[in-house]
């Protein structure tokens, strides 16, 4: 069998951060998913493996490694490598490998702009990105085209030197005072490897929507408590965030939030029972989970148009 691998030169210029939300927004008026984790982990160090099935849709599973510490080697080797197995869901048959890198960027980005779209507020013009990374430039790229009134865009880093270089890629602005940038922010995209909260809810003003997006395991999380007591909670699936994620499960455990507090997730929007902001003044806070079914609703967009 000569099964194709889809490569980020085969695919990405014909790829649109527009068309990737509304993949996943579409997809999420499929049948609910099935999902499957398995999650390995020695130190810092994680191996994730995720698999969804979709009816009607079809199978996906990503293998992921995550070594933080390879950006500190000599030379820097990638910090994350995966790919993606898409299946026929008819056959069972294996479709195409996917670059993971490729399918991880356009989700990732893809998810938080859609819930961004949801939720922010129409009239919104700054845009601060909490990150240096890859992600943070992707969001930067996603954030612009969905968002093309943005009158201006700051990235802040602990590694300041990181901003500055990423701002002058991007053509945006670095900042060095996080305190001021959040207070001063109608949107921000928080795509750090935070294991204690960066984002302090003192900081951030009414009518801010807050996109966490960094944290993935149940050490880590980007927003402190008062931020989570005091904002409206969505998600994009319940099912891969609220026990898996400390972003969430932190502050439950702790009593600061409950599960009810998670006002609700895609499907619901999909489904047209959800209410997103009511007002002007909330403080909206989405929590990008990022889960399999996500991977399987871009790599079959990726794939459907790689072979057409």
């Amino acid at each position: 069998m000569n099964i194709p691998f889809i490569s980020i030169d085969d695919i990405e210029h014909k790829l649109s951060w527009r068309e990737v939300a509304d993949a996943i927004f579409a997809g999420h008026k499929q049948e609910r998913a099935r999902l499957g984790d398995l999650a390995l982990e020695r130190g810092t160090q994680s191996m994730l493996n995720r698999a969804a099935w979709i009816d009607g849709l079809g199978l996906a599973l990503k293998s992921v490694t995550i070594y933080p510490n390879n950006a500190e080697r000599l030379p820097p080797l990638p910090t994350i490598d995966s790919v993606v197995v898409l299946f026929d869901d008819e056959t069972g048959a294996i479709k195409a490998l996917i670059d993971g890198q490729l399918v991880t960027k356009w989700k990732t980005a893809g998810d938080s702009v859609l819930g961004a779209r949801l939720l922010a507020r129409p009239d919104a013009r700054n845009l601060l990105v909490v990150g240096s990374g890859i992600v943070a430039s992707s969001l930067i790229d996603a954030y612009r085209e969905v968002f093309p009134d943005l009158d201006q865009i700051s990235v802040w880093s602990r590694n300041a030197d990181n901003a500055r270089i990423l701002a002058d890629a991007q053509n945006c602005t670095s900042v060095v005072d996080l305190a001021e940038a959040v207070a001063s922010a109608h949107i921000i995209t928080s795509a750090t490897m935070a294991r204690s909260p960066v984002i302090l809810g003192e900081w951030v003003q009414p009518g801010t929507h807050v996109d966490l997006i960094g944290a993935f395991r149940l050490d880590m999380r980007e927003a402190d408590n008062e931020l989570m007591r005091n904002g409206k909670i969505f998600v994009d699936s319940r099912e891969t965030t609220i026990h898996d994620i400390g972003e969430l499960s932190i502050p439950i455990s702790e009593g600061v939030i409950s599960e009810s507090n998670v006002l609700a997730d895609y499907y619901d929007f999909a489904q047209g029972t959800a209410k997103g902001r009511m007002n002007a003044d909330d403080i909206t806070i989405f929590k990008n989970g990022g889960g399999a079914h996500l991977d399987l609703m871009v790599a079959k967009l990726i794939y459907d148009k790689w072979s057409n």
